[in-house]
């Protein structure tokens, strides 16, 4: 016998459907969910073919992000071969197909038809190096989202604001420059305070470089502020 059993997984839990052979399915679907007891009764149903049939029978499911790790990783501890098939190739499969009511029941039985139909590899466990690595870069790819998104948040703000003060200095998001912004959030701010005063905080902030420069940035920030087109702010801004 050709036997093969197909999970169609989705968030917490997973349609379950046994074929015998082609064209042969075995007993109704049904849904584990992705708990010890859950899962421990989908390998007793797997262990229940295998007695009726004499063969491990092949696992076939979709790759569905993280919703499917804990499945492959109990049943890879049980040496079950598993079959992960990409998502495009199932839904092929599924748009040829006279069915085209969208159930777990029923995806669950289209992949044991792609089983029969096409030519799929087993799924070959990826190093725990690689899968860390992988981790790693989608990680990377949100933070970087993240800071973006700020960044074009702060600007936004910034512009309604007080938009004279982009160029005051070298780099916008330095630590004195955020900072700077952060004791004097506004043009009013710095125009009521003293060019000294400015001068000492921009000192004090950024200590690597000379008084002449500090003082320098203060005479800069006098003049953006005087050029500033919003004299006073219409609400509070927290930076």
């Amino acid at each position: 016998m050709d036997t093969v059993v197909g999970l169609d997984i989705s968030k917490g839990e997973s349609q379950v459907q046994a074929f015998l052979e082609k064209k042969k399915p075995y007993r109704k679907s049904f849904s584990v969910s992705h708990t010890i007891e859950g899962l421990d009764s989908l390998v007793q149903f797997l262990e229940e073919i295998k007695e009726l049939t004499g063969q491990k029978p092949p696992v076939v499911l979709e790759s569905t992000g993280h919703y499917h790790t804990p499945v492959v990783q109990y049943l890879e501890e049980r040496h079950y071969l598993l079959i992960i098939v990409n998502p495009l190739i199932s839904y092929k499969a599924k748009s040829s197909s006279l069915r085209k009511v969208k159930t777990d029941a029923i995806d669950a039985y289209h992949l044991c038809e792609l089983y029969y139909k096409e030519d799929l590899e087993p799924y070959k466990k990826r190093g725990i190096q690689l899968l860390n690595l992988r981790n790693l870069t989608r990680q990377h790819e949100n933070i970087t989202g993240l800071y973006v998104q700020t960044k074009l948040q702060f600007q936004a703000v910034l512009d309604q604001v007080f938009p004279e003060y982009r160029g005051v200095f070298g780099d916008l998001y330095s630590v004195v420059s955020l900072l700077t912004l952060l004791a004097f959030p506004s043009s009013e701010d710095i125009l009521q305070a003293k060019e000294a005063d400015l001068a000492d905080k921009i000192n004090e902030l950024c200590k690597s470089r000379s008084d002449k420069w500090a003082k320098g940035k203060a005479q800069e920030l006098k003049n953006t502020a005087a050029r500033n087109p919003f004299k006073k702010t219409m609400y509070q801004v927290i930076f």
